[in-house]
């Protein structure tokens, strides 16, 4: 649609209304309050229309487009990457674009075709999909650390270990350590001479002796059999919940996106 149809559309659009949707100006055109809700109220029919258009168009041929997500930095590690190989060379066409952000991102508002967290704090008005078993956390260090302090053998006694924070970039609080009591949940604010927002970092800081790390426990296996990590605390580490991918509840999903849920549909070892 040309420019000047464009305009006259809009202006016929605002008369049958009787209010005004653009703010215009000589430089600029952006939408008023009544606009900006007009938008919202109509952008998930839009998105219903293009996904509808995009699934008919895609029945004579391969997924193709791009695949925004927000995911956390370990289930891209752990579930994503993994599966990549293969979804890559069985749908060429599809591009998957990966946002690592810890916090819970709004994934309509920022335009992301799904997320993958914890299934627990999925909100319960998206479409969720189990891609992952269940988890644990690892309380680790050094054996040059361990040899110059002994280990802590319950979680009250962190407050005497330097132990490497883990900074929350949205709230700019630190991470309390998260451990379970007789079967109730016991949080543990620590202290220490290192503090990140990135586990790869606090893993290294780990292993080169500056105190105790609370990672995930896939992302210190390695380092543990390797001997350049030692686990501490592990009957005190609760079991988390997996990973979900989770998206709009639209009722056509983008074929690339149905491809990408196939390809990490977990599949549990017992059936």
């Amino acid at each position: 649609m040309s420019q000047p149809a464009l305009s006259q559309a809009m202006k016929g659009l605002e008369a049958r209304l009787n209010v005004r949707l653009l703010s215009r100006t000589t430089r600029s055109v952006s939408t008023t309050e009544a606009g900006e809700t007009l938008l919202r109220s109509l952008r998930p029919a839009l998105e219903d229309i293009g996904a509808g258009l995009a699934k008919v168009g895609a029945l004579g041929s391969a997924p193709s487009g791009t695949i925004r997500l927000t995911s956390t930095k370990n289930a891209i590690t752990a579930i994503l990457m993994p599966a990549l190989p293969g979804f890559l060379a069985a749908h060429p066409n599809v591009t998957v674009e990966s946002i690592v952000d810890d916090n819970l991102t709004d994934i309509v508002a920022n335009r992301f075709d799904a997320g993958i967290r914890f299934g627990n704090i999925v909100e319960q008005d998206m479409i969720a999909v189990r891609i992952g078993p269940d988890m644990r956390r690892a309380v680790v260090g050094s054996p040059a650390y361990f040899a110059e302090h002994p280990a802590p053998v319950s979680p009250h006694d962190l407050g005497a270990h330097a132990c490497i924070a883990y900074r929350m970039v949205k709230t700019g609080s630190l991470y309390a350590w998260e451990f379970e009591e007789n079967g109730r949940p016991l949080q543990v604010r620590v202290d220490g001479p290192l503090v990140f927002n990135d586990t790869d970092l606090m893993r290294q800081a780990s292993i080169q002796g500056h105190g105790l790390a609370y990672l995930y426990e896939d992302d210190a296996a390695e380092d543990i059999r390797a001997g350049r990590l030692v686990r501490i605390l592990e009957d005190w580490c609760p079991a988390l919940p997996g990973y979900y991918l989770y998206h709009p509840s639209r009722r056509q999903t983008p074929p690339a996106l149905s491809a990408l849920i196939a390809a990490l549909r977990y599949r549990s070892p017992k059936g």
